[in-house]
């Protein structure tokens, strides 16, 4: 591998340190790059780690050097993260190499005279390894030196923020809290929905098998594909031109099936784009009926436009405007769906720098946010109908609060379960609401809840 893969990640770096977002900074540098696919592979891994292990490699940073983290220059942090996450998380490269490319890092963006220093961290963090391993090479020891605090320490290790730790252990206990915390430090997986307007799932399978793409199916959903290890453009796959497959998460899938949209009603998506929900229930309709799709990002909305184009989708209308005041729509639809802007606490491992992004403080924003939704949005259903209310987070302040917190305040609406038959029903709680839990299932973690306004 090239020292550039590691240069042009110390360059992203920089710039989501200073502000951008992971996904863009990795897009933007990939964009002009040459590296080979290999050295493309090594930068993402490189980047996305570094930005999920923050935390890990900081407190190896305070425990190996002389100074604190917060008392280095903050590019000279990044380059020692670098070093440190390939010797900690990445065995196929060797420690001398892990060593070296990162001192002449140092040396090559203005920290020659702390080469010295970046060598001794890195060289001490090897020594204190090799100490604590046994004659097969088996680690006994980690160099990590961890706090007895149950929070800290899930935090420190696995690298999250102690809030973010701390409602998972109210939530799942001690040991599921730790499997979670692992899952959401892998790679995510890319899933497939098979648009069956145009296509089948067979007639996708052979596809792509003929094209050496291995991909598995995901009971219980009927459309869902997932890669298994595929490099390399999307837009490459057979049958995307045709418009054969979107790309959707299982977990985002199963929204639409839990909402059990039927061909002629209408449907109101609050917060559509980019529609990958919107145009899945149109598919699950047969294309008959109308589905609004309502969003206040136009960037965003001409995505949903865009994939509409590509699918054949003929039945969504779309809506520019906030959903918390939408008077038109009050009374009008058969089904609703509010697919809540969340912290994305189901989804950390696919937006690697969301956990140092949201707060506690930006979380109750979202949750006055999710209120004023879900008042409005309940206006639109017909007596008799059915809203959906969803999240691809882990909170119960985001999730059942909300929900009880609505049914307390509208005696006329209750909870009910999935329908008898749907992908939905093997995962219903005893309360009535579903909760996906992503190192259960291995799809992202959502929470839905469906309910239904009396005809009284």
């Amino acid at each position: 591998m090239s020292t550039n893969s590691r240069q042009l990640a110390f360059q992203a770096l920089r710039s989501i340190q200073r502000g951008a977002f992971a996904d863009v900074a990795v897009d933007q540098a990939l964009q002009y790059s040459q590296l080979s696919p290999p050295d493309k592979g090594l930068f993402t891994e490189l980047v996305y780690g570094c930005v999920r292990r923050q935390r890990t490699l900081d407190a190896l940073i305070d425990q190996l050097g002389k100074k604190k983290s917060h008392q280095q220059p903050p590019d000279l942090r990044q380059i020692l993260h670098l070093g440190l996450y390939q010797l900690r998380y990445l065995n196929q490269i060797p420690v001398s190499a892990a060593v070296n490319t990162t001192v002449d890092l140092a040396k090559q963006n203005g920290f020659a005279g702390l080469a010295g220093v970046v060598n001794g961290v890195l060289r001490q963090y090897v020594r204190m390894q090799e100490v604590g391993e046994d004659r097969e090479g088996n680690c006994l020891a980690d160099p990590l030196q961890l706090p007895m605090n149950s929070v800290q320490r899930l935090g420190m290790l696995h690298s999250y923020p102690d809030w973010i730790v701390q409602v998972w252990l109210e939530q799942f206990g001690l040991q599921e809290t730790e499997q979670l915390c692992q899952w959401m430090n892998q790679p995510p997986a890319i899933v497939l929905r098979i648009n069956r307007l145009k296509t089948s799932i067979e007639q996708v399978e052979a596809a792509m098998t003929a094209a050496g793409v291995a991909v598995k199916r995901m009971p219980p959903l009927p459309q869902a594909l997932q890669l298994v290890e595929h490099e390399g453009a999307i837009q490459d796959l057979p049958g995307f031109p045709a418009g054969w497959w979107m790309v959707q998460d299982g977990s985002a899938q199963l929204v639409s099936h839990f909402l059990d949209p039927q061909p002629g009603e209408m449907v109101i998506d609050a917060c559509a784009a980019p529609g990958g929900k919107s145009i899945h229930i149109a598919e699950l309709m047969q294309d008959k009926g109308v589905i609004w799709a309502c969003d206040k990002t136009e960037s965003r909305l001409k995505k949903l436009q865009q994939n509409c184009d590509r699918l054949g989708i003929h039945s969504i209308q779309i809506h520019l405007g906030d959903s918390r005041c939408i008077p038109e729509f009050v009374n009008q639809g058969d089904r609703v769906l509010l697919d809540a802007p969340c912290s994305g606490l189901g989804t950390l491992h696919r937006h690697a720098d969301a956990r140092w992004r949201q707060t506690p403080t930006s979380v109750a924003e979202l949750v006055q946010l999710q209120t004023e939704l879900l008042e409005q949005a309940a206006t639109w259903v017909k007596p008799g109908g059915t809203l959906v209310y969803a999240t691809c987070t882990l909170n119960p302040a985001e999730n059942e609060d909300r929900v009880q917190n609505f049914l307390d305040h509208h005696p006329a609406w209750s909870l009910i379960p999935p329908a008898p038959g749907s992908p939905a029903s093997q995962f219903a709680s005893a309360a009535g609401w579903l909760k996906v839990l992503p190192h259960h299932w291995k799809m992202d973690g959502f929470f839905m809840a469906r309910l239904e306004k009396s005809c009284g």
